[in-house]
């Protein structure tokens, strides 16, 4: 049997703590989907198709991973592609109510399909995407944050935006 796992998010930007979820992920599952999010309801600051690229140009030396962009529950994207776990990222405890909740409705839904959690390095314990934009914002430096090309491109989108 094939081990394939998802791995949702919004992804707007990636950060190094989502590569290094994913590199890890890859050294124990055949195959990973990366799930972009899209929500009608979320204002991101890329769109879906500009975060699916940063992702793919972030992961282009791990063969046994492909990223998708999805709008729906990520349950039924899993059953449609028959993959048995999705796995989701835990910084902090902050974060893990949220998560709990999640996994229950995911299992009332698809019983058949695990959440697994993946906790954060303490490293990248700090990072989330909506910091790594608010320090973009600023100007600040996002070295350790984002890979450099993804940096450009905050740099870039924040610029134009603010014309």
């Amino acid at each position: 049997m094939s081990k394939h796992c998802i791995y949702p998010g919004s992804f707007d930007p990636i950060t190094m703590g989502h590569i290094d979820i994913i590199q890890r992920l890859s050294a124990v599952f055949d195959q990973i989907t990366v799930l972009v999010a899209q929500a009608p309801h979320k204002n991101y600051l890329f769109s879906s198709e500009e975060r699916q690229s940063l992702v793919v140009s972030c992961l282009q030396g791990i063969k046994n991973v492909d990223v998708e962009i999805h709008q729906g529950l990520t349950i039924e994207y899993a059953q449609k592609v028959q993959a048995r776990v999705i796995v989701r990222g835990l910084r902090a405890v902050s974060d893990f109510e949220y998560e709990l909740a999640m996994a229950n409705v995911n299992s009332k839904l698809a019983p058949e399909i695990e959440t697994l959690i993946v906790f954060t390095r303490p490293e990248y314990g700090h990072i989330s995407s909506r910091m790594v934009k608010e320090v973009a914002e600023f100007g600040g430096e996002l070295k350790d944050l984002v890979p450099s090309h993804v940096a450009e491109a905050l740099r870039m989108k924040i610029h134009h935006r603010s014309k």
